[in-house]
């Protein structure tokens, strides 16, 4: 099942992190542009945020901020 982890909504597009299982499900999308990718871990998802070109600064610095919230929330993902 599938788990909204963190969801971030600006006027220059939206980042969701998502939980499918193990797997971390990265989801980008602006005016014209969106992306999907599928990852092993939440770092490895961030690295991908990162590098992803399409994201404006201010959206990939607020995804960070909102997913480092539910983070400290939560708890580091994996943690037992």
């Amino acid at each position: 099942m599938v788990q909204h982890y963190s969801d971030t909504r600006t006027s220059e597009g939206r980042v969701r992190f998502l939980l499918d299982g193990e797997a971390v499900v990265l989801l980008t999308e602006g005016s014209g542009w969106q992306q999907q990718a599928q990852f092993a871990s939440i770092q490895d998802a961030v690295l991908g945020l990162a590098l992803l070109s399409d994201v404006p600064q201010p959206l990939y610095a607020q995804a960070l901020d909102d997913l480092y919230r539910q983070l400290s929330f939560f708890g580091q993902l994996g943690a037992a």
